[in-house]
């Protein structure tokens, strides 16, 4: 039997009804979403369900969405199928009051580590994480850099100048 994105989407429907949705291909990946109360159970089909056999985490980052209250933080799961070469993506958000999300780390060895980074990173709460904390950053720092919560920088600013570095 060869692994599709149709009869994956069709897995995951069946099993989780409207649970899961946001379907998409971009570029011909099979995307979609689920709520991140249940963000364990969609993993544990993923990597149990014998037609699937999901059980490589390639990665797993956040994206910061300032403009969508309530849904300001995805965590995002890129997960392979070794033995039919199938890759998919898989999204749950959460809002930036209460970044928690269940830890994949009893799952995945590798997200031990991707999740201390995205922690480190996006500050998103690894509920169960056997040691989350900072791995790149100081301890001291009390925000997360690759929040877009800082205006960017003033572009007439004249000591930015090219003349200023000798290039103009």
């Amino acid at each position: 039997m060869t692994l599709t994105n149709e009869y994956i989407q069709a897995q995951l429907q069946e099993k989780f009804g409207e649970q899961v949705g946001s379907f998409e291909t971009p570029y011909g990946m099979l995307t979609f979403e689920a709520p991140k109360d249940i963000n364990l159970k969609v993993l544990n089909f993923l990597y149990d369900e014998p037609t699937l056999q999901f059980r490589f985490l390639t990665d797993l980052t956040a994206v910061h969405y300032p403009d969508q209250p309530g849904r300001e933080l995805a965590v995002v799961y890129h997960l392979h199928n070794l033995s039919a070469n199938v890759r998919i993506r898989f999204k749950v958000f959460t809002n930036i009051q209460t970044p928690d999300v269940y830890t994949a780390t009893g799952l995945f060895a590798a997200a031990n580590w991707m999740e201390r980074e995205t922690y480190d990173f996006f500050g998103v709460n690894f509920v169960g994480h056997p040691n989350l904390k900072r791995i790149l950053n100081v301890d001291e720092m009390d925000y997360f850099p690759l929040r877009k919560e800082y205006p960017l920088e003033d572009q007439t600013r004249i000591d930015k100048d090219d003349a200023m570095f000798g290039r103009g």
